[in-house]
């Protein structure tokens, strides 16, 4: 199969404003080692995915497509998890690992999220689309902060390729296997994600606000009753207390 040859991807707007906050997450070494470990595993959670595809799709075409599909995908991995795991063995490890960052650079986000079985091929091939469409414009603005790594920088150069193959073949299959529907296939897909979006940030945000108020709660709370402790700690007589006569003269009863 035959591959024409990508366009230049360029990255959001939204991704180039935040560029300055990307170029602070892959700064560092062992963040950028760990971030690329975790992007292996999205990629070849991914092919898994798709190869089930080739297995319940009955288009013979879409059928070959899914497979060279699953084999980018399981490619993109094994580059990302060498990569990652060099960059990790070249640098001792740290007492505290440095914060992640996951949700400002996530990787091929969507591929982690997909579910192939009972899924009708139009909608599989929106929602791969959007989420090609989606790292592809994320990994452009990785690679373009990653001048100070040439070997990582290669490896986005070489999967920024395939993600412009895979985003251009989606949208050329989804308009020739539903020419009626892929525009609302497409809508449907764009919900889809931001939906998901919203319930990952919900998460994250509980998670920030249940630290705030245990911290609130420890600083706030908890003094008072210490204080309350020690105060009737205070009361209390020093070294033995003395039992009155009347209980202490008889050994002949456990009362």
């Amino acid at each position: 199969m035959t591959r024409s040859v990508s366009p230049k991807v360029c990255a959001t707007r939204l991704d180039r404003i935040l560029r300055p906050i990307h170029s602070w997450i892959w700064s560092d070494a062992e963040r950028r080692a760990r971030k690329l470990l975790r992007f292996a595993e999205t990629e070849a959670d991914g092919g898994r995915d798709l190869s089930r595809a080739a297995e319940l799709t009955p288009d013979p075409l879409l059928r070959r497509l899914y497979l060279a599909h699953a084999s980018d995908e399981q490619r993109h991995a094994e580059l990302f998890r060498q990569r990652g795991r060099g960059l990790l063995c070249s640098f001792p490890s740290r007492s505290n690992p440095a914060f992640q960052a996951n949700w400002f650079a996530p990787g091929e986000r969507g591929l982690d999220d997909l579910r192939v079985d009972n899924t009708p091929d139009d909608a599989l091939l929106a929602f791969l689309h959007l989420s090609e469409k989606a790292a592809a414009s994320r990994f452009a603005i990785y690679r373009e902060v990653l001048g100070h790594d040439p070997a990582t920088r290669a490896i986005f150069d070489e999967v920024l390729s395939d993600e412009a193959f895979h985003m251009n073949y989606t949208y050329s299959q989804l308009t020739r296997v539903s020419p009626q529907r892929y525009r609302s296939r497409l809508w449907w897909s764009r919900l889809g994600r931001l939906w998901k979006g919203y319930l990952r940030f919900a998460t994250a945000l509980a998670g920030v606000i249940g630290t705030i108020v245990l911290t609130i709660q420890y600083f706030v709370l908890l003094p008072p009753f210490a204080w309350l402790a020690k105060r009737a700690a205070r009361r209390e007589p020093v070294g033995w207390t003395p039992i009155s006569a009347k209980r202490n003269n008889s050994m002949g009863s456990q009362y």
